[in-house]
C-alpha cells in the first residue's frame, strides 16, 4: 500500500512538472520574433518582393533580412528584365536579387515566365507561331539558369479577363487556346523539381466568374495531366476588390483540386490589422497553404503607396497590421522549420551580354504594372478625361504635354460614383508628339518602333499615366 501511495505521489508530482513547463515553457520558447520565423512554426514560409534599386538601403534591406524567409523578384525575373533582346538573356537583376537572398537563408520563388505584360518590344510585335517558339525558348532559357535553385515558379501570370470569367484576349492567347498548357510542360521538362505555379489577382472571391473560370482551368489541367503544382493568388485588396470572407472557402476549393495555394503578392489598401489577421489565418486553416509573400516592405516601396498597404511605414515602423500578422502566425502551434541555407549559384550563361542603360530613358525601375481591375460583372462607365492637355476616350488618345515620371499630360477618371476600376481599357491608339503607338490595352502597348512603354496606376476608381519611356 505504501509503495502504491509512494508511486501515486511520484507520478503526481512528474505530471505536475510537465505541465508547469507545458504552461510557461514551451509557448515562451516557441513564440517567434520575425515574420518568417513564425510562419516556419507551422511549416510555412513569410516572404516579401524586393527591388534589386533598392537593395543598397540599408532600412529596407534590415527590414528584409529580420522578418522574411521567401523572396521574390519584384520585376528582375520578369521577361522584359530577362531577355530584352531577343534569345540575349540577362540574368544580372535576377541574380542579384537570388544571391542576396539565398546567402541569408531564404528562398527565391521565380516570378514571371510567360505573361501578356512587360514584354520587350520584340515580343510584343511577334504573334502565331513564331511567338509560340519565343514563348517556349523564354521559358527553357530563364529555368535552365535558375535550375534546381528556385523551388517555385510563376508559369503563367494573369491570363484570366478581369469580368467575364474567361481568356484574356492578348498576344499569347491569340497562338491558340493550348498556349497555357504548353508553357507549363515547358517548364516541367526544364525543371522537374520546381513547383509549377498559376498565378492571378482578383480570384480571392469564390463567387466571382474570374475565380471560377481559373478554378475550372486547373481542374481541367489536372484531370488531363498537365504539370500544374500551385495557385497564387495576389491579394491586392482594396475598395475596388475588397477582402471577403469566402477567400478561406477559394483557399480550400483549389486545394482541393490537388495543387498547393499560396498569397503571393499580398497588399491591403489602409493596412487594416483585423484584415491582415483575417487572411493569415485563412491560409493557416488550409493545410495546402504553403505561404504568404507581401508586395514590398514598407508602404513607400509599395507600387500603391498612397493607399499605405504593408505592414511597415514609410520610415520602417512596424504598424498595427504587422502584429495582428505576428499574433495570427504564432498562434498556431509546430515544431519551428529550419531555414533554408542554399547558396548554389545560379548557373551563367556563356557570354551573356551586360546590359546597358537606355538612353535618355529615365534611370528607375518601372513600377508595377498589372493593376487589378473591378469584381465582376461590373458596368464599364464612360471615361472623361482632365488635367494636361491631352485627351481621353475609349477609342484613342492624342497627348502632346511631357510625359515625367508622375503623371503629366493626361489625367483620365472613371464618372461613376461606384468607386471600381475601369476593366478591359482598351485604346486602339495613342499619339505622343506626333509619334502614334498602336494597340494599347490594359497599360501595355505594342511599339514596332520600340517609341515607348507605359505604365498606370488606379485610385479609387481612376487611372493616370504614370510613365513613358523612350527606347
Amino acid at each position: 500500500m505504501f509503495k502504491k501511495q509512494a508511486l501515486f505521489k511520484f507520478v503526481s508530482l512528474a505530471l505536475l512538472v510537465v505541465m508547469v513547463q507545458s504552461v510557461f515553457l514551451i509557448p515562451a520558447s516557441a513564440q517567434a520574433s520575425n515574420l518568417g520565423a513564425a510562419a516556419a512554426r507551422s511549416g510555412r514560409y513569410f516572404g516579401t518582393a524586393l527591388s534589386n534599386g533598392k537593395l543598397n538601403d540599408t532600412q529596407y534591406t534590415t527590414i528584409a533580412n529580420t522578418e522574411f524567409n521567401m523572396i521574390t523578384a519584384e520585376n528582375e525575373m520578369k521577361i522584359d528584365a530577362t531577355e530584352p533582346q531577343q534569345n540575349v538573356f540577362n540574368f544580372s537583376g535576377g541574380d542579384s536579387i537570388y544571391n542576396w537572398a539565398t546567402s541569408r537563408g531564404k528562398k527565391v520563388r521565380g516570378h514571371t515566365l510567360a505573361w501578356h505584360s512587360q514584354q520587350p518590344g520584340w515580343m510584343q510585335s511577334m504573334s502565331g507561331s513564331t511567338l509560340r517558339a519565343a514563348m517556349i525558348n523564354h521559358i527553357q532559357k530563364v529555368m535552365a539558369h535558375y535550375k534546381g535553385n528556385i523551388p517555385y515558379w510563376d508559369v503563367v501570370n494573369e491570363a484570366f479577363d478581369d469580368s467575364t470569367g474567361g481568356r484574356r484576349q492578348s498576344n499569347l492567347q491569340g497562338t491558340g487556346n493550348d498556349w497555357i498548357d504548353v508553357a507549363f510542360q515547358t517548364a516541367r521538362a526544364a525543371d522537374p523539381a520546381a513547383k509549377l505555379c498559376y498565378n492571378d489577382y482578383n480570384i480571392d472571391n469564390w463567387t466571382w466568374a474570374k475565380t471560377q473560370g481559373v478554378y475550372n482551368m486547373v481542374r481541367d489541367m489536372k484531370a488531363r495531366n498537365i504539370p500544374i503544382d500551385c495557385v497564387g493568388f495576389q491579394g491586392h485588396f482594396n475598395s475596388g476588390s475588397a477582402y471577403n470572407a469566402n477567400f478561406r472557402t477559394t483557399l480550400s476549393s483549389f486545394a482541393a483540386l490537388g495543387v498547393d495555394v499560396a498569397i503571393t503578392e499580398l497588399d491591403v489598401e489602409g493596412a487594416s490589422a483585423t484584415t491582415y489577421a483575417n487572411i493569415v489565418n485563412d491560409c493557416l486553416a488550409v493545410a495546402r497553404c504553403i505561404g504568404i509573400t507581401v508586395w514590398g516592405v514598407r508602404d513607400t516601396d509599395s507600387w500603391r503607396a498612397s493607399q499605405t498597404p504593408l505592414l511597415f511605414d514609410g520610415s520602417g515602423n512596424k504598424k498595427a497590421a504587422y502584429t495582428s500578422v505576428l499574433n495570427a502566425l504564432n498562434a498556431v502551434g509546430g515544431t519551428p522549420q529550419p531555414t533554408a541555407t542554399k547558396t548554389n549559384t545560379p548557373n551563367t550563361p556563356v557570354n551573356t551580354p551586360t546590359r546597358t542603360s537606355t538612353p535618355n530613358g529615365p534611370t528607375l525601375t518601372p513600377t508595377r504594372t498589372n493593376t487589378p481591375g473591378a469584381a465582376t460583372n461590373t458596368p464599364v462607365p464612360t471615361a472623361t478625361s482632365g488635367g494636361g492637355t491631352g485627351t481621353c476616350s475609349p477609342v484613342s488618345a492624342t497627348i502632346t504635354a511631357p510625359f515625367t515620371k508622375d503623371g503629366a499630360g493626361t489625367f483620365c477618371w472613371q464618372s461613376s460614383s461606384l468607386g471600381s476600376y475601369i476593366n478591359n481599357w482598351n485604346m486602339n491608339s495613342v499619339t505622343i508628339n506626333g509619334v502614334n503607338i498602336t494597340n494599347l490595352y490594359m497599360g501595355s502597348a505594342s511599339y514596332p518602333a520600340k517609341i515607348g512603354g507605359f505604365w498606370y496606376v488606379t485610385y479609387n476608381g481612376s487611372f493616370a499615366w504614370s510613365h513613358f519611356e523612350a527606347k
